[in-house]
């Protein structure tokens, strides 16, 4: 099935923040990367660049929020860790070390899109809501999951930053360690 003109739009605009934030993913960059006409954009997103990358975030805090709950409901809570830090590794190797979180350079991007802040508030909180409920199930007191589900998301979400500053992913093994020792701890 062929993309539509907004599809390409979003899925360009997700590329070029993950490796370039939002204030350094341009319209000209947007229009090269997805091979449309300038006026595509505003007729697709009315309120320009701003619209459109508050519609990355939206799609790709859905799409990565997905995987989060595939594992999250398929897996016990170890499992879970260790397979979403694979994936953060393959992302950031596949990359060759240019690409990350589209969510965190949102949150960053705030003075360039202040709703595209708002929106990743909006996505790591789901993604806490996803892993709560799970963790409870899987025997953490009521009183420590949320903790324990912005930690695991703070952590990850720092690790990958390391990374990219490093190069490497040995960041991401160091949180992986230490994130199943306090899984373990808090589970039982």
């Amino acid at each position: 099935m062929t993309e539509s003109v907004r599809e390409r739009l979003i899925g360009s605009a997700v590329e070029l923040v993950q490796r370039h934030g939002v204030a350094g993913t341009s319209v000209a960059d947007l229009l090269e990367r997805s091979g449309v006409a300038r006026r595509s954009i505003y007729l697709h997103f009315p309120g320009g660049k701003s619209e459109l990358i508050a519609a990355c975030i939206t799609e790709a805090g859905t799409s990565i929020g997905s995987v989060i709950e595939e594992l999250v409901t398929t897996q016990t809570p170890d499992e879970s860790l260790s397979a979403f830090i694979g994936f953060w590794k393959q992302l950031l190797t596949g990359s060759d070390f240019s690409a990350g979180c589209p969510i965190a350079a949102a949150a960053y991007g705030g003075q360039e899109a202040p709703t595209a802040r708002e929106q990743a508030d909006e996505v790591f909180r789901r993604w806490q809501d996803l892993l709560t409920p799970r963790l409870i199930e899987h025997g953490v007191d009521e009183s420590e999951a949320s903790s324990l589900a912005t930690t695991t998301i703070a952590a990850i979400e720092g690790a990958v930053m390391l990374c990219l500053a490093a190069r490497d992913t040995a960041p991401l093994d160091r949180v992986h360690s230490q994130m199943k020792a306090l899984l373990r701890a808090q589970t039982g």
